[in-house]
């Protein structure tokens, strides 16, 4: 074999290893459905996505392939994995498009930001199963609650904020159910408030009030309290919401019967629920009357008699 011949058979012998090689090295190409797993970045300031490809349809084979991949943690510790933590899933059931998840009592050990961003990473992951279209959260049976032992209730992927960065802050969303005066000032009108952004850090039962004080949103309702009325304390004990305001609630700006007043607070916090009755107080005192014809001695309950009647 000439000189010549012997080349161009050893780069024929090249080529072909070099095609072999890349061949070896091509990405098979993944057949499936892309799903968004959410994680939380080690800083705990904000969650993160990575996405999984799979041909699962079952709804139940979906839960347990999605809540696996919440549970697999980052090879180079990039990020946290929110299963991966001590507690644990005890159950699910998906009932009308709301799955409700339950947790053991582990779950508990969990507070501030980062329970949050595991709750926002849980729920934006899970919330993509085809049916599930709301997601709620208990903890050994019973429904989970905030550091203020107020119910976190349904959530969705809308139900946590974010930044322009990305970022999850401890804000949420949540819907008010309040009662305002009508025109007249001696009825209840009824007020549905949507998509109200919070700090989590308050509990909703301080958000109510200082919703009402701030005043309607809708034509036909009109303010019940003093604008300039200032919170002192919002407290829940055993189904009582203690409502405890400034001097400036006994001045009444507004042509608003006392009634109307009492139970536009009464009424909206009772929507909440673990609130059942509400004790009023002015600078700590209830041994005094509102406006001098209302003792706040009195715990009162929820009156619909006062409510509007379209």
């Amino acid at each position: 074999m000439s000189k010549l011949s012997k080349f161009f058979f050893c780069m024929t012998i090249l080529g072909m290893i070099v095609a072999l090689v890349a061949c070896g090295r091509e990405e098979q190409v993944q057949v499936g459905t892309v799903y968004d797993i959410y994680y939380v970045n080690n800083d705990e300031t904000k969650i993160v996505n990575r996405q999984y490809v799979t041909e699962a349809e079952d709804t139940e084979v979906l839960f347990s392939e999605l809540t696996a991949q919440l549970q697999t943690k980052s090879e180079k510790m990039e990020y946290q994995a929110p299963l991966s933590e001590e507690f644990s899933i005890s159950g699910h059931v998906l009932d009308s498009g709301l799955l409700t998840v339950d947790f053991d009592e582990k779950y508990k050990e969990l507070w501030g930001t980062k329970e949050i961003l595991i709750r926002a990473a849980i729920v934006r992951t899970l919330v993509q199963i085809p049916g599930v279209e709301r997601i709620t959260f208990t903890v050994a049976g019973e429904p989970l609650t905030d550091s203020n032992g107020t119910a976190v209730g349904i959530m969705t992927a809308d139900t946590f904020i974010e930044n322009a960065g990305n970022e999850i802050n401890a804000y949420e969303k949540v819907n008010l159910r309040l009662y305002f005066a009508n025109e007249a000032g001696d009825c209840l009108v009824e007020e549905n408030q949507r998509n109200v952004v919070y700090n989590s850090n308050i509990s909703l039962e301080k958000l109510v009030v200082e919703k009402l004080i701030e005043g309607p949103k809708s034509e036909g309702s009109y303010p019940t309290i003093n604008p300039a009325a200032k919170i002192v304390s919002v407290t829940v004990k055993d189904g009582i919401c203690y409502v405890n305001l400034d001097e400036t609630f006994q001045n009444q700006p507004y042509n608003v019967t006392s009634e109307v007043t009492i139970y536009s607070i009464t009424n909206s916090l009772v929507e909440l629920s673990n609130v059942n009755k509400v004790q009023i107080a002015i600078n700590g005192e209830t041994n005094i009357s509102y406006r001098e014809n209302i003792s706040l001695n009195n715990v009162f309950e929820r009156n619909l008699d006062l409510l509007t009647v379209e």
